[in-house]
């Protein structure tokens, strides 16, 4: 994937979506236009001074990427709106505007409008050096605020942890239920195990690990998201289901080769397709974005991660699971003391 700026509307609108980034870029760069509505302005003049361009250019920007800077805040202000701006304009610049004092429709930009123009501006130096500059501020943004370890921010999630105990119980009637009614030696945990992997991810967990790079004593399922959690436990559980109804119904243990006949049948059902895909796009972009890791069988589910993703994982709210455990335990403790 390419992950170049001018490139990848995908990396640009993590960055834009990262308000934690955001900030600290507008505080870095120093720039404020006008305060208009709560937030700062620049007009198309403004824009083209400061990367040093000519406004025909940045209307031609405009035109070849109106929906994508509309989206991160571009607007034309008309009527009364324009009006309230050209007097906030004339109270900041005086009587010299950047346009006619008779104009009816005026186009401005809002910060994440602006860095969002840097990051596709190819003809400007000024540009270019803005693009290295928010680089180093969303490294150094997240690395802040993660404690430079992006490895398990999935902890970060509030429902972490809930999903992941939940997923315990799951888990073990998965595996009372291979042992119960599948005849084959121990690797079967593993063979199945990785059959569930790949139908919800596309790798096993040996290419998890390699992917993550895991080490040999780190658990899988401690670095992955709640959604997918959400999910291995649903096969889980519903594949055990399955398998003990088989074996009921039969009399008798699964052979190895009806149990693949099973999955296959299982994997297949139409309720699984948008579960799936919600949890492809969460790891595949999440781990581009947060981790810097390609999942490449994944590659093609790759978007671009939401703000409530960021202030979830980033935000006030997120905590590391040491933290929650210590949270835990302490209700825990007073639910003891209430009995």
């Amino acid at each position: 994937m390419d992950k170049k700026l001018t490139n990848s509307t995908v990396v640009r609108q993590n960055i834009l979506n990262n308000q934690y980034a955001v900030e600290e870029i507008q505080s870095a760069v120093g720039v404020t236009g006008v305060l208009f509505e709560q937030q700062y302005r620049f007009t198309k003049k403004q824009v083209a001074d400061f990367f040093e361009v000519t406004e025909r250019t940045v209307e031609n920007y405009l035109d070849k990427f109106e929906k994508e800077l509309t989206k991160n805040g571009y607007e034309v202000l008309r009527g009364k709106r324009l009006i309230d701006f050209k007097l906030v304009y004339a109270s900041v610049f005086g009587t010299e505007t950047d346009f006619a004092t008779k104009t009816t429709v005026l186009g401005t930009f809002n910060f994440r409008a602006f860095i969002n123009l840097s990051m596709l501006l190819t003809t400007s130096d000024k540009a270019k050096e803005l693009r290295n500059l928010i680089l180093d501020v969303v490294i150094d943004t997240i690395n802040k605020r993660t404690g430079g370890n992006t490895k398990y921010i999935n902890q970060r999630d509030e429902d972490f942890l809930l999903n992941l105990m939940r997923g315990e119980d799951y888990r073990r009637e998965f595996t009372d239920a291979l042992r119960d009614y599948v005849d084959m030696g121990k690797f079967k945990y593993i063979i199945y195990t990785d059959k569930i992997y790949k139908s919800i991810f596309k790798e096993n967990a040996t290419e998890y690990r390699k992917v993550l790079k895991l080490e040999t004593k780190e658990n899988v399922r401690n670095t992955m998201y709640s959604e997918v959690l959400d999910i291995i436990s649903s096969y889980e559980t519903g594949f055990a289901d399955v398998l003990k109804n088989e074996s009921e119904n039969l009399g008798r243990m699964l052979s190895p080769h009806e149990t693949d006949l099973l999955f296959k049948k299982f994997e297949k059902q139409k309720l699984w397709e948008p579960l799936r895909e919600k949890a492809r796009v969460k790891m595949a972009s999440r781990d581009m974005c947060f981790r810097d890791v390609l999942h490449k069988n994944l590659e093609e589910y790759i978007g671009a991660v939401s703000a409530e993703d960021f202030n979830k994982f980033l935000g006030e709210k997120s905590m590391e699971l040491d933290e929650r455990l210590d949270g835990y335990k302490d209700a825990l403790k007073r639910l003891k003391e209430r009995d």
